[in-house]
Parts: C-alpha cells; structure tokens; sequence
C-alpha cells in the first residue's frame, strides 16, 4: 500500500526546505504526496459566523494566489527530479492551518504530517513558529514531522528517543520510528536522564516492554544524570552528531515541557535536526 504523506505549505523557503526534505526521505517509497495550502480571506476570520463565499472579490483573489503558488512550487518540484513512486496532489482550501490539516488526514487517510518550523513571517530567533507547534500538540491522528530551516537532508544513521519510562508504550506508536529506522538501518538511541539513584518497578518494566518493542530495530539504551532534561539532550545530541529526535506526544505532557519557550532558547535557536512527534492515539 501507498504511503500517504500530507506536506502543507505556505510557499515559504522552510516549508519548501521540508518538502525537499521529506521527498528525500521517502524517496525509495510509493507515496502519494499531499501538498495542502490553506489560505484566509482579507476581511473575514475564521471564527467568525460569516463565510465568504466563492465569486465574491477577495475570495476570488486568495484563492487565485493559492493556485498561482502552487503552479510555481510545481515548477520548482521539477528541478527536483521526477520520481516514478511518487504520485503529487493539491490542496487548496479556506480554512485554519490546523483544521484543513485535520480534514485532510481524515479524508485521505494520512500517514504523516511533515512541515518546516517556520512560516513566511518566522523570526529568526524562533525556532518553533505557533502554527508548527499548533499542529504538533492537537493533531494526533498521526505522526508529525517537523524540520528546521536550513536543514538539509542526511541519511538519518541515529535517532535519539528521550524517555523518562514513567508511562507504558504501544507498538502501534512507536510504528513510524521503526518504518524510518529499518528504511536506513538507523540506530534508535534511547535517552534517560536520571533523576532518582534507580529505576522503579514500573519504569523498569516499561523499559523492558521498551526493548522488546525495538527488539527487530537497531537501538542502545543511554542515561545521563546531575543534568537537567533540556541540557542533557541538547548535549547527548551535540555530542554525537544525532540525526533526529523523535517522542511520544503523551496527552501533550512532555511535548509542553519539550518545546516550551524557555526550553528551545536552552536547547539552542538554531537546531538543524528534525523533530518526530509520535502519538499514543488513546
């Protein structure tokens, strides 16, 4: 079966940056790749009880300028290089960033969500804009990927997975990071910061589940301690040159603290690895 890939963009140079990189990915894949724009009306907010409607001036002009992008991002696709498994589709819609995404995973089955860290109007100090970090909290249907600006694609040869085995795992979540790990022979790289001298009775038992869940993977069990969670990331990754990091995104627990404001100044503005946010679909 085809892989369903969901990329939405804004015609930015990130989300074309994460497009190129999620191309690359799955390049030896059969996907149908789903290009979304979704786009707002000058005069109209999408809370609001009024709707613009088709024909009327300002409609007509958003939604032309979403086509004309998405003509140019075809053009520019093209430079990419034609892949024989790779079947394109586009999507252009009124509607918030988070909900066409919500539709469109429920409409066409989706696998993975893909998209940059930042929109047209990022700052350069930011490196996780509101919208990517929107869709990364409330979409749970699937997996979503976030790639930072000027990442460029690399064979992912180690993903680290922070964990702090306080809560059970599921096969079925942990699928994606698997799929990525046996497409590349990556080696998952489990992270634990110690906080207490040892291990409970239940967070040992996770960690067995842990490894047998990976057992058909390749995958190390690592733990650090006296360091705070952010900066023992941060260092583990720096120091080994990691590929990507990859978490469960448990009812938006660790996500919050993982991606805080104050966590990605410390973690560093510039992080040139991509983000895996995986889901426990409970």
């Amino acid at each position: 079966m085809d892989k369903r890939i969901l990329l939405p963009t804004d015609f930015s140079k990130n989300a074309l940056n994460a497009i190129r990189y999620a191309l690359n990915l799955y390049g030896n894949q059969r996907c149908d790749i789903y290009f979304l724009h979704a786009y707002q009306v000058h005069g109209y907010s999408i809370d609001s009880m009024m709707v613009p409607e088709p024909g009327e001036k300002f409609y007509e002009a958003a939604r032309k300028k979403s086509e004309e992008g998405f003509e140019k991002l075809m053009e520019i696709l093209k430079l990419h290089g034609k892949n024989e498994k790779h079947t394109y589709h586009t999507i252009s819609t009124y509607n918030s960033l988070l909900y066409a995404i919500k539709n469109t995973i429920t409409k066409k089955d989706i696998d993975i969500v893909i998209m940059g860290t930042k929109g047209s109007t990022g700052s350069d100090t930011i490196l996780f804009g509101t919208n990517t970090v929107d869709v990364m909290e409330k979409i749970t249907e699937c997996p979503v990927m976030a790639i930072p600006e000027h990442t460029t694609f690399i064979l992912p040869k180690e993903i680290v997975f922070p964990t702090d085995y306080t809560t059970g795992f599921k096969r079925r979540e942990l699928n994606h990071l698997k799929e990525i790990s046996k497409l590349y022979g990556s080696f998952i790289r489990v992270l634990h910061i110690k906080e207490n001298p040892e291990l409970s009775r239940i967070q040992e038992s996770n960690k067995i589940l842990l490894e047998a869940i990976l057992e058909d993977v390749n995958h190390s069990f690592h733990m650090l301690k006296d360091i705070k969670v952010h900066k023992g990331i941060a260092a583990f990754i720096e120091s080994r040159g990691s590929d990507m990091i990859a978490f469960v995104n448990r009812k938006h627990r660790f996500f919050g603290s993982m991606l805080s404001k104050p966590l990605v100044k410390q973690l560093g503005y510039h992080s040139r690895i991509p983000v895996l946010a995986l889901n426990d679909y409970s």
